[in-house]
């Protein structure tokens, strides 16, 4: 998980801001049910009667009060009144001051209320009344008390003159304004959470999918080879989106959670309703349903990812290799294939759909279960006179909360297990070093012709049994054309491949134009080099475009000198737009032949020092490659070009052919030397040509 949260490092002010505006809207929600509590006992129950001092009193019933207070009390109430005509009018504003006479008035007030209603004065048993009033509010609480002493102290205003109606409705007003002020504040600070938490999940996808590519642009081909095209293209997009949707789930829901959780637990033990163990029951049911869920989803969604990426690879081998595949007529073969990489990623996400949709009716089961339970004891004790009805809906709006927070925090222990892989497997890319690596002090080439010198170069797969080259020892110089040819699975690729270091030599050393290529910065030596690989490759765009891929400066001119050596200006300026023709994905609008010209000219427009074609022109017919190879020839005679490839009138006039068998260099020269000492060499071309056209080109 820790390559899951280390994303939130570069956020972290941010994140404490996003914190703090969470608190203000958990303050605000914790808010909502307390005011409703109060509507209900203090605005509807109570008549909106605040506190237990009358606003006004006769002076008939402020006597007559007094017989139910002791000394002290009788001091408190008549230092808070001022005569006022026929009656008393209460002096005291300080809230504080009110809420300590709530304290001091409501046994009196209470006891008045049970002696109106029992049509008793004496002042024996109005202490004795006053004595189990007092014992009643040690045993089972105040609220019943409280709402007795209101409901004297309502008749007390009323028969005062106060607009009792008018308290009322003034008290609902006021409870009212404040909902709708928290709610609006708690909208506000949900819409500031909700944004900055989207925009920080989206620069967190941002800069993972910058990093990943940069970082994969950066491998090797070793590299390449350990990572898979399907899981890169998967882990730079299912993943980062994972990641970006639980970075987002993490600031709006996580961090919300147990806040509400929290400030819920405590202001349920706050309100002293003594059922604070249904809460406890609830904790624990939902904790054993989550465990149970994740129990049963979390291994499934661990195999999910790498389910995700056989379904790429499988879906981009059979796009790729569409045409041989109807070819050969395995299209049904293929849609088995398809079909059971399918068939197990669906069963997997069934499986967890499943599972995870039980979770919803589960939890609602639960919910309604705790309001029945809540409402069930509740009822009990405010029948007893412990709690009141605002007391019971503020509860179970609490409760709810307090469990609607652990749901919230179980989807996110679904989520986070899975984001948690994406992340692992994102850091896995990141932290894969590539194998070539810059030089400390490069050196710069002081001469640029283009000679490429291997010495006794040994090279060997990450990972292989065995080297693949064998004491490779040749140059190629300078103007020359120097060409290897070989049986399928030689290396010869593999060597060519060792020039601009896609891979690094197991031992020897290769030199272009005087200085080792692990010397060199890896933009020098690349820029020196033009490489048409075995598989031409275009890029969705314009003729021009793809030409000048190598090299932004190149003007229209040499663009087009660069598609008249690499015989492509006859189809080029056959089409209607010529070179501002589309080239579609892959060039696959574009004939293999054409695509491979094109791939040819991108090279030559570079201006490189060396040319290596990687069995380029296997794509070619023979009077378009003679072609091209007198152009390479006669405008091209200063740069060093390597040439693999499998026709041997392809290389029968290069000026160094290097045969090889299994790894190693059995035969160097000319092709009249080569006929003459070289058998595997010799075996080769007459597979190819008769005797007679060989003598021919000889």
């Amino acid at each position: 998980m820790k390559n899951l949260f280390k994303n939130f490092r570069k956020y972290k002010l941010l994140i404490l801001f996003l914190f703090m505006v969470l608190m203000i809207q958990a303050y605000c929600d914790m808010s909502l049910p307390r005011y409703t509590q109060d509507i209900i006992d203090i605005g509807i129950q109570n008549h909106g009667i605040e506190h237990l001092a009358p606003e006004k009193i006769t002076a008939e019933r402020f006597s007559s009060l007094e017989k139910y207070m002791d000394e002290e009390e009788k001091d408190e109430w008549e230092k808070a009144y001022k005569k006022d005509g026929d009656g008393y009018v209460l002096q005291v504003e300080d809230k504080k001051k009110l809420s300590e006479m709530d304290d001091v008035l409501l046994v009196p007030l209470a006891a008045a209320f049970e002696s109106e209603r029992e049509k008793t004065d004496k002042t024996d048993d109005i202490e004795d009344l006053r004595k189990q009033i007092s014992e009643t509010a040690e045993t089972v609480g105040t609220s019943s008390l409280y709402a007795e002493a209101c409901a004297y102290v309502y008749d007390a205003e009323k028969e005062a003159g106060v607009d009792v109606d008018k308290v009322q409705t003034a008290y609902l007003w006021k409870a009212g304004r404040a909902m709708v002020l928290m709610a609006v504040i708690m909208f506000i600070a949900a819409a500031v959470v909700a944004y900055y938490a989207s925009k920080v999940g989206a620069d967190i996808g941002r800069d993972l999918r910058n990093r990943v590519f940069a970082r994969v642009m950066a491998y090797s081909n070793a590299e390449m080879d350990q990572f898979s095209t399907a899981s890169l293209i998967t882990r730079c997009t299912n993943d980062v989106q994972q990641i970006q949707l639980v970075m987002t789930m993490i600031l709006r829901m996580l961090m919300y959670a147990p806040v509400m959780c929290i400030w819920g637990m405590i202001n349920v033990a706050r309100a002293g309703s003594g059922m604070e163990w249904i809460i406890m029951l609830g904790v624990i049911a939902v904790i054993g349903l989550i465990s149970l869920l994740l129990s049963l989803t979390i291994p499934k969604f661990k195999m999910m990812q790498q389910l995700v990426d056989a379904l790429n690879r499988v879906s981009r081998e059979i796009l790729t290799g569409l045409s041989v595949i109807r070819a050969f007529g395995s299209e049904k073969m293929e849609e088995a294939r398809f079909d059971k990489a399918n068939t197990d990623l669906t069963k997997t996400q069934l499986f967890t759909n499943r599972v995870m949709s039980m979770m919803q009716p589960a939890m609602m089961l639960l919910m309604n279960g705790f309001v029945v339970l809540i409402t069930w004891t509740a009822a009990h004790r405010i029948d007893a006179g412990v709690m009141q009805v605002g007391q019971m809906t503020a509860f179970i709006t609490y409760s709810m909360m307090i469990v609607i927070s652990f749901l919230m925090m179980s989807v996110m222990s679904i989520m986070l297990p899975r984001a948690g892989v994406a992340a692992d497997r994102i850091e896995e890319v990141l932290t894969t070093e590539s194998t070539i690596r810059e030089p400390e002090d490069p050196v710069r080439a002081e001469r640029h012709d283009g000679e490429v010198e291997f010495s006794h170069v040994d090279f060997r797969y990450p990972g292989a049994p065995e080297n693949a080259l064998y004491d490779i020892d040749f140059t190629a110089r300078s103007g020359e054309t120097t060409a290897i040819i070989g049986s399928t699975g030689c290396g010869k690729s593999t060597l060519v491949h060792l020039i601009p270091r896609f891979y690094d030599v197991t031992s020897g050393y290769i030199k272009v134009s005087g200085v080792d290529v692990r010397e060199q910065k890896l933009s020098d030596l690349r820029d020196s080099i033009g490489f048409v690989p075995q598989k031409g490759v275009l890029f969705s765009g314009t003729i021009a475009d793809n030409i000048r891929f190598g090299s932004d400066d190149e003007t229209d001119e040499e663009i087009k000198e660069a598609a008249g050596i690499a015989q492509a200006d006859g189809f080029v300026m056959e089409k209607e737009d010529g070179y501002g023709s589309h080239v579609s994905q892959g060039g696959s609008n574009v004939s293999g032949g054409q695509k491979q010209r094109l791939a040819i000219a991108r090279a030559i427009a570079k201006k490189p020092d060396v040319l290596i074609f990687d069995d380029s022109f296997s794509a070619l017919d023979m009077k378009t490659d003679a072609a091209l190879r007198k152009e390479l020839a006669e405008k091209l005679n200063g740069v060093t070009k390597i040439i693999v490839a499998q026709r041997i009138s392809t290389i029968i006039h290069a000026d160094q052919i290097l045969v090889l068998d299994e790894g190693r260099i059995c035969g160097k020269g000319t092709h009249k030397d080569l006929m003459e000492t070289c058998e595997v060499y010799r075996e080769i071309a007459e597979s190819q040509l008769s005797k007679s056209e060989l003598s021919g080109m000889a």
